[in-house]
């Protein structure tokens, strides 16, 4: 296929529609922008259309870009995502871009399964069950440890009085404890994702590069991390995948 059959056929498998022609006030750009994400980028790289959508609707609620989200929750369903991943894949953004914008990206979400008939709210994922105090820390620690080690609670022993504890177990508890621990998507997964919203989030190389290797030893090949960064140019931008790239090639280097 060239490329205008492969954005044709692309856009057909994600959104049943045709790819765009002269039609509408920008026609020529939107022929510019589904080439390069579905006739070049979508054609590259492992990554199937599921993971792939999952990469996007990510990007997307990091980027607060809700109408675009929309969109792309709709083309999650047409790619094979079941609600409850694209659901987690939305939630386990909290930490990182906060609660508002991610109760934004909620609500665009359950629009989308409204309009599909799907029944709300979606079954529970939660694992934890409320047996102790410490239980979202304990637990949130079993994820955490194998995959970074103390190395946060290492780098805050600076923190005054009782910040040098408490902000390393509120990372532990809230991203691992909260949202690691829930089912629906797998821990390779989670990781993945983890790595393009931290390049799309920008300024983040540092958290970036932690979770580049984090995704490495979820099980991720080198190939998918950077497929999956290559995915999200699109969207967050070619300055963004190549701070991404800078900032994580030390550690891709190494891997075999």
């Amino acid at each position: 296929m060239d490329r205008k059959e492969r954005t044709e056929q692309k856009m057909q498998e994600l959104f049943h529609s045709h790819a765009a022609g002269n039609e509408g006030t920008d026609g020529e750009f939107m022929q510019i922008l589904q080439g390069y994400i579905f006739g070049d980028v979508c054609y590259t790289g492992s990554l199937d259309n599921r993971m792939r959508e999952l990469v996007t609707v990510t990007v997307l609620t990091t980027l607060s870009a809700l109408p675009q989200l929309k969109a792309h929750v709709q083309a999650s369903l047409n790619a094979g995502c079941t609600p409850v991943e694209i659901r987690e894949a939305i939630y386990q953004c909290a930490p990182f871009i906060g609660f508002p914008k991610t109760l934004n990206a909620i609500g665009t979400m359950n629009e989308v399964f409204a309009g599909n008939g799907i029944e709300l709210p979606l079954p529970s994922q939660k694992t934890l069950a409320g047996e102790s105090e410490d239980e979202r820390y304990r637990k949130g620690l079993e994820i955490q440890a194998p995959l970074y080690g103390t190395e946060i609670a290492g780098r805050y022993t600076w923190l005054p009085g009782e910040f040098a504890q408490a902000v390393p177990r509120f990372l532990t508890e809230l991203c691992f404890g909260d949202f690691n621990t829930r089912t629906g998507l797998d821990g390779k997964t989670r990781e993945l994702l983890t790595v393009v919203l931290l390049a799309a989030l920008g300024g983040a190389e540092v958290q970036l590069k932690s979770h580049v290797r984090g995704a490495l030893k979820a099980g991720s090949a080198k190939e998918e991390v950077v497929c999956a960064l290559v995915h999200a140019s699109g969207y967050m931008g070619i300055p963004r995948l190549f701070n991404a790239l800078n900032a994580c090639r030390e550690v891709l280097e190494a891997t075999a």
